[in-house]
Order: structure tokens, then sequence, then C-alpha cells
């Protein structure tokens, strides 16, 4: 049952546009595609507050992974924006307690689908079930 459900909540992702905002390697290719297969539309990726600010002008946005630091400044002028048009964003990290306020959620990226079930379940299963 359990292979099921990480499917379905795979499927939260179908058709969703993310905004992916990282200044190096992140979120790598191989994460791209996979968020790509699993039916997301990738966003960017914006290598910089500005363009990503502008992205949220010009473009929909359903959801957002942002690596914290972006050209030697954090992202959370761009996070408080989101939060502000209640888009949900989750932090890529490189490893745990990667300096992240308390209230955040970070995640770190892999192609493995157990940590993309994990990020569409925190992007987007709340809307879903109505919350």
């Amino acid at each position: 049952m359990r292979g099921w459900m990480e499917i379905a909540d795979l499927g939260l992702l179908a058709g969703k546009h993310l905004l992916i905002v990282e200044s190096g390697d992140m979120v790598a290719d191989a994460v791209r595609l996979a968020l790509e297969q699993a039916g997301a539309v990738i966003v960017g990726p914006a290598s910089s507050v500005e363009i990503s600010l502008a992205l949220l002008d010009i473009a929909r946005i359903d959801g957002a992974v942002l690596d914290i630091r972006i050209e030697g400044d954090t992202v959370f002028p761009l996070a408080e924006r989101l939060q502000d048009a209640k888009i949900p964003f989750v932090f890529a990290i490189s490893h745990a307690g990667a300096g992240l306020p308390p209230g955040y959620g970070g995640y770190q990226l892999s192609e493995s689908p157990t940590v993309l079930v994990e990020i569409a379940k925190a992007l987007f299963a709340s809307r879903e079930n109505g919350a």
C-alpha cells in the first residue's frame, strides 16, 4: 500500500509550475528531470533574488524550491514574498541544520522518489486537501 500512496503523492506535482532558485548545482539536472517526469513544469532556474522576484510577476508559480544562499545573499526576502502571496516553498539544503530559521522546512534534494514525495507533500498536500 505504501508504494501506491507514494505514487499518488508524487502526482501532487502534476501540472504544478515550480520555481527553482539556485546559483550553482543544488538542484541537479537529475532532480529537475525527476520533477519534470512527475509532471512538474520547471520555471528557471533563477540565479538571483532579483530574477526570481521578476519571475513572480510574469510567470505562473505554484510552488518554489529555494537555495538558501544565492550570489552571496540569502533568499529570505523572496521567501517572505512567497509567503505573502501564499505560494508554498521549501529550501534545498546541502546538510541537516543548514542554518534555516525556525518554522521553515528544508530538504536534502535528490532524485529519490522518497525525497520527491516529501517535497510534493510539503508543497501541495494541504492545498489539495482543502487546508
